[in-house]
C-alpha cells in the first residue's frame, strides 16, 4: 500500500505516525512545502518576542523521516491532484502515485488588498520562515503596524512590544479578537491593551504602503497615513487548497470529511486546518483550524487511512490567551445571532475586570466567554463536548463562584 501525505504540520506528522503503527511495511511519501523540520507553529510568535529560540520549535527529532521509513519531499508545493489515476503533481515536476492520500495542507495567510505590498519589511507571520525574516529585519525598525486583531495580529503586536518597538494595531471590525470573543468581552481586551502601550484603532484598514524600496507609511481607508518601518500583515487565514479538483473532491470553506476523515472521492482523506468536518457545538460543518484539532484529525485520518475504522466526534472551537495580566478563554459559540436557537446569559464585575458569557441551546451549554477567572473553562468544553443537560436554575451558573463540575456525569 503506497501513502501520500501532503503537509508536513502537526496533522501530516500524526497520520504518518498513526499509519506505521497500523501497516510497517506501507511506503508513505510526506510533501512539505517548508525545509524546516516539523515544528510547534503556535511557538513562532514566543521567537519573535525572544522568549526561545528556532531551536525549540521541531516537535520531531532528526531521525523522524528514517525511523518512520517514510521518503519525504519537502521545500516544494503540490500543484495538482489526479484522483482518477491516483497521483500527485508537485511544482518541482515530480509525479507520485498512491493508493491513499491525505489532504493535510493547512493554511496560508489571508490576503489583503492594497497597494504597495512588494515593498520591503511587509510580513505574514505564519511560519517559521516568516519570523526569521522579521528577525533580520527588526535592528532597524522603531515603528511598526500590525494589520487584524485576531490571534495572530495580537501574537504580532505583543512580540513587538516586547521586543520595545512601538506598535499601532489597526482592526477592521468593533474590537480585538473578534472570532473569539464577543464586543464586551473585546472592550475589556481593547482597554487592556492599550493601557499597556499599544495604539489599537478599530474600524481602520490600509488601502496603500508607501516607500522607497521599504515601506516607510501605510494609506488608511479614510485617508489618513500612519509611519511605519514594518508592517505585519495577521488577518487570519485560508485552508491552502489551490491544488484540489473542485469537481472531484467537495470543498466549501475546506475540504469536506465524513466521519471517518474521507472526502467524497474514496481513498481521499483530509485533516487539520485544510478540513471541514462537524462542529460539536454549532451541529453543522465548521473549520476549526487549531492546534489540537489537528492533532486528533491527522492521527484518526491515518488510521482509517491503514483500514482501521475510527469515528471522529467532531471538532470544538476553543482558545486560551493570556494578554498580559489579563486571562481571556472562549469555546464553542461565542457571539450566536440575535434571532436564533441560542439563549445567553451575562455577569460582569468591572471592578475585578471579570466576565463571563454562557450560551445555551435548549438545555445544553454550546459556549462561553471568560475574561478573568477561567479556571472552570475545562469543565466548560467537556460540558459541551458530552452535550450534558444543564438543569440547574441559570442565575446561579453566571457567578463565578459556582462549581461546574458538578453537573459533569458521574462515572459508573
Amino acid at each position: 500500500m503506497s501513502y501520500v501525505i501532503i503537509g508536513n504540520g502537526v496533522a501530516g506528522v500524526h497520520a504518518a505516525e498513526a499509519i506505521r503503527r497500523i501497516d510497517p511495511d506501507g511506503e508513505i511519501t510526506l510533501i512539505g512545502d517548508e525545509l524546516f523540520p516539523p515544528y510547534c507553529r503556535p511557538m513562532i510568535s514566543l521567537v519573535l518576542e525572544g522568549a526561545v529560540t528556532p531551536d525549540a520549535l521541531p516537535i520531531r527529532n532528526d531521525r523522524f523521516y528514517d525511523d518512520l521509513g517514510i521518503a519525504p519531499i519537502l521545500g516544494s508545493r503540490v500543484e495538482d491532484i489526479d484522483v482518477d489515476n491516483r497521483t500527485v503533481k508537485i511544482a518541482n515536476g515530480e509525479t507520485v502515485p498512491f493508493d491513499k492520500l491525505l489532504i493535510a495542507s493547512g493554511a496560508d495567510p489571508r490576503p489583503i488588498k492594497a497597494e504597495g505590498l512588494d515593498l520591503k519589511n511587509i510580513f505574514y507571520m505564519r511560519t517559521e520562515g516568516h519570523v526569521r525574516s522579521m528577525l533580520t529585519a527588526l535592528p532597524k525598525v522603531q515603528k511598526a503596524l500590525v494589520l487584524g486583531g485576531g490571534l495572530v495580529g495580537f501574537k504580532a503586536a505583543y512580540g513587538l512590544m516586547r521586543r520595545g518597538i512601538a506598535t499601532t494595531m489597526l482592526i477592521r471590525s468593533g474590537h480585538p479578537l473578534s472570532m473569539q470573543v464577543d464586543a464586551a468581552a473585546g472592550e475589556l481586551v481593547r482597554e487592556n491593551l492599550m493601557g499597556r502601550g499599544l495604539d489599537v484603532r478599530v474600524g481602520a484598514s490600509v488601502t496603500a504602503f508607501e516607500g522607497r524600496g521599504r515601506v516607510e507609511r501605510a494609506v488608511l481607508a479614510d485617508g489618513t497615513t500612519l509611519s511605519c518601518d514594518m508592517a505585519v500583515i495577521g488577518k487570519g487565514v485560508l485552508p491552502a487548497l489551490s491544488f484540489v479538483p473542485r469537481d472531484k473532491i467537495g470543498v466549501d470553506l475546506g475540504v469536506l470529511v465524513d466521519a471517518h476523515q474521507e472526502t467524497g472521492a474514496k481513498g481521499i482523506y483530509a485533516a487539520g486546518d485544510a478540513a471541514e468536518s462537524t462542529d460539536i457545538a454549532r451541529r453543522s460543518r465548521w473549520v476549526n483550524a487549531i492546534w489540537p484539532e489537528a492533532v486528533d484529525q491527522g492521527r484518526i485520518a491515518g488510521m482509517n487511512m491503514a483500514g482501521r475504522a475510527v469515528a471522529y466526534p467532531g471538532s470544538l472551537s476553543r482558545n486560551v490567551i493570556r494578554i498580559f495580566d489579563m486571562d481571556v478563554m472562549s469555546g464553542g459559540v461565542v457571539t450566536p445571532e440575535t434571532d436564533s436557537v441560542y439563549d445567553v446569559i451575562h455577569f460582569h464585575d468591572p471592578k475585578r475586570k471579570r466576565y463571563r458569557k454562557l450560551v445555551f441551546r435548549e438545555d445544553r451549554l454550546a459556549g462561553f466567554v471568560l475574561v478573568n477567572a477561567v479556571e472552570q473553562g475545562g469543565v466548560m468544553l467537556s460540558l459541551i463536548r458530552s452535550e450534558t443537560p444543564v438543569v440547574v436554575p441559570r442565575e446561579r451558573l453566571a457567578a463565578p463562584s459556582f462549581n461546574w463540575s458538578t453537573l459533569l456525569p458521574r462515572a459508573g
